[in-house]
C-alpha cells in the first residue's frame, strides 16, 4: 500500500510539472507581447545631414499600450544654441538626459563629441542614470550622434539617424532619397517622415523640426557668443556709467 501510494504521489508530481512547463511558455509569450506592446520607444525621430543644413525632425503621439495618450508632444528641442537634440523613450528620462548633457557642455564648451562621450560614461556607471530608458539623437552643425543607455555613441557614415519604432522605415526613406539632386535635408526628413507614419501605427503626421545651418535654421552656434557680447557689453556700459 506504501509502495502504490508513493508511485501515485510521484505520478502527480510529475503531471503538475509537465502542467507547469506547458503553461510558462505561453505565459512567457503573453508578457513579451505586453512588453512590446507598452514599448517606450514607439516612437520615430530622424536626423538628416545634407549640403550644411542638419534637421532633426520627431512625430507628436505617445502611446501606452494601444492608446494613443496624446497627439502633439515635442520630442525635439534646442538643448543650447546650435545644438539640437531628439529623443525617442520615457520623456521624463529624457529631459534628466538632456539636462546632464547641457552640464557637460558647461564643462566642454563647443565639444560635442566629447560632451557625448561623457554622458554615456555616466548613463552606463551611474547606478540612478541606469534606469532611465531612452533614447537620443544629438546634432551640431559639425556632427549627429545617437547616444543609447548601453554606452553606445554612433556617428552614422551618411549623416542619416533614425530612431525608435519607426526609425527604421524612416531611416530607410532617407537614405533613399539623400543622393537626390535638389532635395534639401528638410525635404528629405518630412518626405521620410511621412512614409514612416503611414507604416508605423505608433507613428503620426504632427512633426516638429530643428534646424542647423542653411538660410533656413531656427537656432544658430553664434547666438551663445552673440549673447555673451550684449552681456559684456551692458555690464561694461553699467559700470562706466556709474
Amino acid at each position: 500500500a506504501r509502495a502504490r501510494s508513493m508511485s501515485s504521489s510521484f505520478a502527480r508530481a510529475a503531471l503538475r510539472r509537465a502542467s507547469l512547463a506547458a503553461f510558462r511558455p505561453a505565459r512567457d509569450r503573453a508578457s513579451f507581447s505586453a512588453a512590446a506592446t507598452s514599448s517606450p520607444h514607439a516612437t520615430t525621430v530622424l536626423c538628416v545631414r545634407k549640403d550644411g543644413e542638419t534637421v532633426i525632425m520627431a512625430d507628436g503621439q505617445v502611446t501606452m499600450g494601444s492608446e494613443i495618450v496624446k497627439p502633439n508632444v515635442k520630442k525635439v528641442r534646442i538643448i543650447e544654441p546650435g545644438v539640437v537634440g531628439g529623443f525617442a523613450g520615457a520623456t521624463a528620462d529624457a529631459f534628466t538626459l538632456f539636462e546632464r548633457l547641457e552640464q557637460q557642455l558647461e564643462q566642454h564648451p563647443g565639444q560635442l563629441t566629447r560632451a557625448c562621450v561623457e554622458l554615456a560614461k555616466q548613463w552606463r556607471t551611474d547606478k540612478f542614470l541606469r534606469k532611465l530608458e531612452a533614447t537620443m539623437i544629438v546634432a551640431d552643425k559639425e556632427s549627429s550622434f545617437q547616444i543609447t543607455g548601453s554606452g553606445d555613441v554612433l556617428e552614422p557614415h551618411d549623416g542619416v539617424i533614425g530612431i525608435g519604432s519607426g526609425g527604421s522605415y524612416a531611416l530607410a526613406a532617407a537614405r533613399a532619397l539623400v543622393d537626390v539632386p535638389g532635395m534639401k535635408a528638410f525635404d528629405i526628413a518630412k518626405k521620410a517622415m511621412t512614409i514612416a507614419a503611414d507604416t508605423c501605427v505608433y507613428t503620426n503626421h504632427n512633426f516638429t523640426h530643428q534646424i542647423i545651418g542653411g538660410p533656413d535654421a531656427t537656432t544658430k552656434a553664434e547666438e551663445k557668443s552673440d549673447k555673451g557680447k550684449e552681456t559684456k557689453a551692458s555690464t561694461k556700459a553699467s559700470t562706466s556709467g556709474e
